[in-house]
C-alpha cells in the first residue's frame, strides 16, 4: 500500500532531549535583553519577584499542555487540541484560527530571538547597532542568521536531537557563567535594598512585567508541538514541560539577582547588553567578549528550537485539509515538513526588520487570545466530550491550574496595551473572514455538515476505568 512507504515522523526524542529542546527554546536571548526592561517596568530590585509570578502562570498553563500533549501526542500541538475540543459546535473554525495565528506569532517569537542575537553581537561589532536598534548591517546579519537556522534544521530529527543537546550545554555555560561572574562580585546590600515604595511599584508594574516574563518563559510547550517525534509521549511530554519551567525559573531568578548585585538597578535598566556589562565589571573586557559569543550561540539555539517545533504546526492542519495542501508534505528522505520550515523562516526574517518591543507587543496579544485562553477551555471540553480519551497524565488538582492559567492569561492580555489588543482583534476578524471563504469553498460548516472525528479516542473497552 502507498501509505506503508509514505514518509512518517520518527519517535526519537527521549526525556532528556525533549526537556533540553524546551529549555533551549525558553532561555534564548530573552532574559539577556528583557532583564533591563523588567527592572525599568517595576522600578527597582523587586523585579526579581516578577519571574516567580510569571513562573506560577507558566506552570499552571504547562499542566494544561501536559494533559493535552500526553493524550494527543501528534505534530502540531494546539492545532490538534483545538480541533478535537471545538469540532462539535464550530466545526473547523478554532483549529483554522489557531493555524492562521500560529503562522504569524510563532515566527514573531523567533524574530525577537534574532533581533536580540544581533543586538548582543553589536557588543562585539558595533557596526551592527545604531541608535538603540539595528543598523542596515544589523538587519542584513539578522536575515543571514535565519538562513543559517533553516540550513541547520534541514536534517533528520535524530540528528537535530543531538544538536539540541550541544546547544543546551552552551546555553547552560552562558547563563551559569553570567550568574557565577555576578556572584563572585556580588553586593547583597545593593541587590536587596528595595525602594520605600517598592511594594506599590511592584503591583503597579506587575501587569506589564508579566507580559515580559511570560514572553521569556515561552517555549515550555515545544515538546508538545513535537509530539509525533517523542518517545513514550504520555510520560515524556508532561515531565519535559514541568522540568523545563522549574529549571528555567531558577536560572532566571538567579540571573536577575546576580545582575542587581553587580550593576545598580538605576544603571541596569538602561543597558542594552546587561549580561556583557556584568561580565565586564566582574572579569574584564576579554571574558565579557568570550561569554557574549556564548550568549549569541544561545540565542541561535533558541531560534533553532522554536522553528523546529513551529514548523510542525501547519503540517497536521494541511493533512486535515484545513490549510494549504503543500504544508502537509514531508521531505521524502529526511522526514520533516519542508513548507512549514521555509514559510516560517521567511516570516521570521521579515519580523527581524522591526524593533524588539514592537514585535513582543504584537505577538503577545495574538497568541493569548487565539491559543492560550481557548486551550484552557479545551481541557474541560474534552473531559466532558471525550471521557474515553486515554489520558496517561491528568492535571494535578484539576480544575485549579486551569483557573489560575485562565485568570493569568486574561490579566496579561489586558496588560498588553490598547494597540496590541486592537491588532489582535483585527487579526482575529481577518481570520474569521478567511475561514468563511475557505469553508464555502470546501462546503464545510457553516456552509455544510460538521465533520466529527475523534481521532485520538480508543475503543471504549480499551479506555482506562
Amino acid at each position: 500500500m502507498a501509505s506503508s512507504t509514505a514518509p512518517a515522523f520518527e519517535r526519537r526524542l527521549g526525556l532528556f532531549q525533549a526537556t533540553t529542546v524546551n529549555m533551549t527554546q525558553m532561555c534564548g536571548i530573552g532574559p539577556f535583553v528583557t532583564i533591563p526592561v523588567m527592572i525599568a517596568t517595576m522600578q527597582g530590585p523587586q523585579a526579581m519577584f516578577g519571574w516567580v509570578v510569571g513562573a506560577i502562570i507558566a506552570i499552571a498553563d504547562g499542566l494544561v499542555w501536559a494533559e493535552l500533549g500526553a493524550a494527543m501526542p501528534g505534530a502540531g500541538g494546539s492545532y490538534l487540541y483545538l480541533r478535537e475540543a471545538f469540532q462539535y459546535r464550530t466545526g473547523r473554525l478554532m483549529p483554522f484560527l489557531f493555524v492562521w495565528s500560529a503562522v504569524l506569532f510563532i515566527p514573531l517569537i523567533m524574530s525577537t530571538g534574532v533581533i536580540g542575537l544581533v543586538q548582543y553581537a553589536g557588543y562585539l561589532w558595533p557596526v551592527l547597532v545604531s541608535g538603540g536598534g539595528l543598523s542596515w548591517w544589523g538587519h542584513l546579519a539578522a536575515v543571514g542568521v535565519v538562513v543559517l537556522v533553516i540550513l541547520a534544521l534541514y536534517r533528520r530529527i535524530g540528528d537535530i536531537g543531538r544538536m539540541t543537546s550541544v546547544f543546551f550545554v552552551v546555553m547552560l555555560i552562558s547563563v551559569l557563567g553570567v550568574i557565577f561572574a555576578a556572584f563572585t562580585h556580588f553586593n547583597a546590600h545593593q541587590a536587596f535594598t528595595f525602594p520605600a515604595d517598592g511594594t506599590s511599584k511592584f503591583f503597579t508594574g506587575l501587569g506589564a512585567g508579566l507580559v515580559i516574563a511570560i514572553y521569556d518563559y515561552l517555549g515550555y510547550n515545544t515538546s508538545a508541538y513535537l509530539g509525533a517525534e517523542v518517545k513514550d509521549p504520555g510520560r515524556v511530554i508532561p515531565r519535559s514541560i514541568v522540568y523545563a519551567i522549574v529549571g528555567i525559573m531558577g536560572l532566571y531568578f538567579l540571573l536577575q539577582v546576580g545582575v542587581l548585585g553587580v550593576v545598580p538597578w538605576e544603571q541596569a535598566k538602561d543597558s542594552s547588553s546587561v549580561a556583557s556589562l556584568v561580565l565586564e565589571k566582574a572579569w574584564g573586557k576579554g571574558a565579557a567578549q568570550i561569554f557574549t559569543v556564548g550568549i549569541i550561540i544561545t540565542a541561535f539555539a533558541s531560534v533553532f528550537a522554536g522553528l523546529l517545533g513551529g514548523s510542525r504546526v501547519p503540517y497536521n492542519a494541511a493533512r486535515d485539509k484545513v490549510f494549504l495542501s503543500w504544508f502537509g508534505r514531508l521531505h521524502p528522505r529526511l522526514h520533516f515538513p519542508t513548507a512549514g520550515l521555509f514559510a516560517m523562516g521567511i516570516i521570521t526574517a521579515v519580523g527581524s526588520l522591526f524593533t524588539l518591543t514592537d514585535v513582543i507587543s504584537m505577538l503577545t496579544a495574538v497568541f493569548v487570545l487565539i491559543q492560550s485562553v481557548a486551550q484552557v477551555v479545551a481541557v474541560t471540553v474534552l473531559r466532558k466530550r471525550q471521557p474515553n480519551l486515554r489520558r496517561p497524565y491528568k492535571m494535578w488538582l484539576y480544575p485549579l491550574p486551569s483557573i489560575v492559567a485562565l485568570v493569568g492569561w486574561i490579566y496579561i492580555y489586558k496588560s498588553a496595551g490598547l494597540k496590541p489588543i486592537l491588532l489582535s482583534l483585527v487579526w482575529l476578524v481577518a481570520g474569521g473572514i478567511a475561514f468563511l471563504i475557505w469553508a464555502r469553498a470546501e462546503r464545510t460548516w457553516p456552509f455544510g455538515p460538521k465533520e466529527i472525528r475523534e481521532a485520538f479516542v480508543e475503543h471504549a473497552e480499551e479506555a482506562p476505568a
